[in-house]
């Protein structure tokens, strides 16, 4: 298969979970890669998956699952709700595609932990769709920071509130997602504080329902602890009608700060930097943040090498996430 591919130079995606992010994101991000390409759709609702294939021109549109990986595909975009991650996951590792898999991985860290292994047994790639990880300034930032100009790391701060009323999306059934604001954005924001940070060794915090009550969360924060020093904290909801969402990295001898990147789609990003002695500097950079996790991951499966964001890394998190929820429902009791 890699052989093939790296004579083809395109990638043939597959994609199954054809929701709003599929329609608006990620179908038309796609459309602009030139080296990859959408050949097969699947849904469980057969008419969404014609209806979106005859939108996109995609040629082939299935409502069976093994059916749909029989198609002429080399990747697995699996965008489906976090309940059926688990089961697409490995059967696609087990057909030998490479994996793009929605966050949070799965519903626990135990499934999470299979289709890891899944993968390996099966030699794909399988990375996680952190979309944030990839934008350019997060990535000069990380530079910044493994450069140490500003030295020593202090603090990362890191923030994704939104509102979203509790309707009939996946997201509020419990079965489905595993949890609400936490799961569903408090994960960008423990990836991008592993990004920057390191590894964590400690985390407490709390999750809540301040406004929207429902079968999920729609408040979480908490406070981290890196292994090589430096604290980490990061404040998620689906409650806030506004909010200055934005990355905050403080240094011992200067800061970093992105604005404009999480939860903003028409203005550009800015990188400002603050050093010792020196005015400050900004930078900007536009572009379509799905686009630059496209560009990263064709090189990742076309080469068969490991992408930036792997499927260990959404397993680490999802036992952060674990670790974070057992220990407010224990001071609960």
């Amino acid at each position: 298969m890699v052989t093939e591919l790296i004579k083809s130079k395109k990638l043939r995606w597959g994609i199954v979970g054809l929701g709003r992010f599929t329609e608006h994101t990620f179908l038309p991000a796609i459309k602009s890669a030139r080296k990859s390409n959408v050949v097969s759709l699947c849904s469980r609702d057969y008419n969404r998956a014609k209806d979106l294939a005859i939108k996109f021109g995609v040629s082939n549109y299935f409502n069976n699952y093994d059916e749909f990986l029989k198609s002429e595909i080399d990747v697995v975009y699996v965008a489906s709700a976090n309940a059926f991650h688990y089961e697409q996951v490995i059967k696609a590792a087990n057909a030998g595609k490479h994996i793009l898999c929605e966050k949070p991985l799965a519903l626990n860290s135990k499934q999470a932990e299979e289709m890891v292994e899944a993968a390996k047994k099966n030699n794909v790639q399988f990375a996680v769709n952190y979309v944030h990880h990839f934008h350019p300034l997060v990535l000069k930032a990380k530079e910044l920071l493994k450069d140490q100009r500003l030295g020593k790391l202090v603090s990362v701060q890191v923030n994704f509130n939104i509102d979203f009323p509790p309707d009939n999306n996946f997201r509020f059934k419990k079965e489905l997602s595993g949890g609400g604001a936490l799961r569903d954005i408090g994960t960008h924001m423990i990836d991008l504080l592993r990004f920057f940070g390191g590894e964590i060794i400690e985390i407490v915090g709390v999750v809540d329902n301040l406004i929207y009550q429902s079968e999920v969360d729609d408040f979480a924060s908490a406070i981290v602890k890196f292994e090589k020093g430096g604290y980490g904290y990061f404040n998620v909801s689906y409650n806030t009608k506004k909010a200055f969402n934005r990355i905050d990295i403080l240094c011992h001898k200067g800061a970093i700060e992105i604005e404009n990147l999480i939860g903003r789609k028409l203005i550009g990003p800015k990188l400002s930097i603050l050093f010792e002695g020196e005015a400050k500097k900004s930078f900007r950079r536009r572009g379509n943040k799905m686009v630059y996790v496209l560009k990263s991951l064709h090189r990742s499966f076309l080469r068969n090498e490991k992408p930036l964001v792997t499927g260990e890394d959404g397993l680490i998190n999802m036992k952060l996430m674990e670790e974070l929820e057992q220990k407010c429902q224990s001071r609960k009791k």
